[in-house]
């Protein structure tokens, strides 16, 4: 006996980029509803911020919306949230038909498209960024996760949003240290795919820093654009869509070792250094690009080193979800703009030797 199966979805979705857009977002669900209740999903921060005025906006609109929130930081992207969330939905009647609104950074998005895609086995969702890391990365591409014990995002699922409203001017209110975060992943996308990306973000650098209105939403857009359309080509992380885990593997294993207290994207951009300086070491980069690299992430008070030893971070860079077969796996730069593929794969095996050569020169 054999189920016949096949499975045929349109999972397409508009990201709405827009300066003001947030005060909006009630008159939009209310003329184009995705659910016929609401659970805004946020942190214990982003409620005093956005969670209050939201649901006002909301239930300003005749609409049926309850606001849940966790204690603010990655050490509550866990299981025990994820049950926590589940719980509180049910007790305020969010059935099948009801959505989830993702308000917040990347742990907030992180977690509350999890819950989405589990609780009553899936329902739809919808993510408001808050900061720019979540705007350009977390936000777009349907990836959801909660860590566990032995490593980073080890626990999740794909499963897209129904819409992503992109608000830049919520950016305003971001402490300094929580806009560098973000600009790591927007330099990677530079380096991974967009040259001429790159060469605008070194020319505005002054006007980035300065909340420039035209320029935050330029690079978000962008970075939204470039994500969107390796999304598009590779949607469960097959090949290409591997590129944007540059800098990733090690700085997961930073953030790990240091028990989540430094940031992603401060992790991101040690990793991006690493990951450029192996590249280097292998013979597909060149040491000039590699500079101008960490001059540009320097330029945004990123660090670069990290702060274990060779031994920590290889050890648990192995149980990271992209090791394979027993092999930690890296992508790695040809030039600004053009990542190294070997017969068409993008994950290349590096060996214990290479990475702790390349790791003595950081440390």
């Amino acid at each position: 006996m054999r189920v016949e199966l096949h499975k045929q979805i349109d999972a397409s979705y508009d990201i709405l980029i827009e300066p003001g857009l947030f005060e909006h977002i009630p008159n939009h669900l209310k003329r184009d509803p995705i659910g016929n209740k609401y659970a805004i999903i946020t942190d214990s921060n982003v409620r005093r911020l956005y969670g209050d005025k939201l649901l006002s906006g909301l239930t300003g609109e005749g609409i049926d919306a309850h606001l849940i929130d966790f204690s603010a930081g990655e050490e509550s992207k866990n299981l025990n949230t994820l049950g926590y969330l589940a719980s509180q939905m049910v007790n305020n009647g969010l059935d099948r038909k009801s959505a989830v609104i993702a308000l917040g950074g990347g742990v907030v998005g992180d977690v509350a498209g999890l819950v989405a895609a589990t609780y009553m086995r899936g329902i739809d969702y919808i993510q408001v960024p808050t900061t720019l890391l979540a705007q350009v990365d977390s936000s777009v591409g349907g990836k959801t996760a909660v860590d566990l014990p032995e490593g980073k995002n080890l626990f999740g699922a794909f499963y897209q949003p129904k819409a992503v409203y992109i608000d830049p001017n919520v950016l305003l209110t971001l402490p300094d240290r929580r806009l560098r975060n973000g600009m790591a992943e927007v330099i990677k996308y530079g380096v991974i795919y967009d040259r001429e990306f790159f060469e605008y973000l070194e020319n505005n650098v002054g006007k980035i820093k300065r909340l420039d209105s035209e320029a935050l939403t330029h690079i978000i857009y962008r970075s939204c654009e470039i994500k969107a359309d390796v999304v598009k080509k590779d949607p469960r992380e097959e090949n290409l869509r591997s590129i944007l885990n540059y800098g990733h593997t090690l700085g997961h294993a930073e953030e790990m070792c240091r028990g989540y207290k430094i940031l992603h994207g401060e992790a991101v951009a040690i990793g991006m250094n690493f990951a450029g300086a192996l590249a280097v070491e292998m013979k597909f980069w060149q040491e000039e690009e590699l500079k101008r690299q960490n001059k540009l992430i320097k330029s945004f008070d990123l660090p670069l080193k990290p702060e274990f030893g060779p031994k920590e971070l290889i050890k648990t860079m192995y149980h990271d979800k992209k090791a394979e077969s027993g092999r930690i796996m890296f992508v790695l730069p040809e030039s600004i703009g053009k990542m190294v593929a070997i017969d068409g794969k993008y994950r290349i095996p590096v060996s214990e030797k290479e990475l702790m050569s390349v790791l003595c020169s950081l440390v």
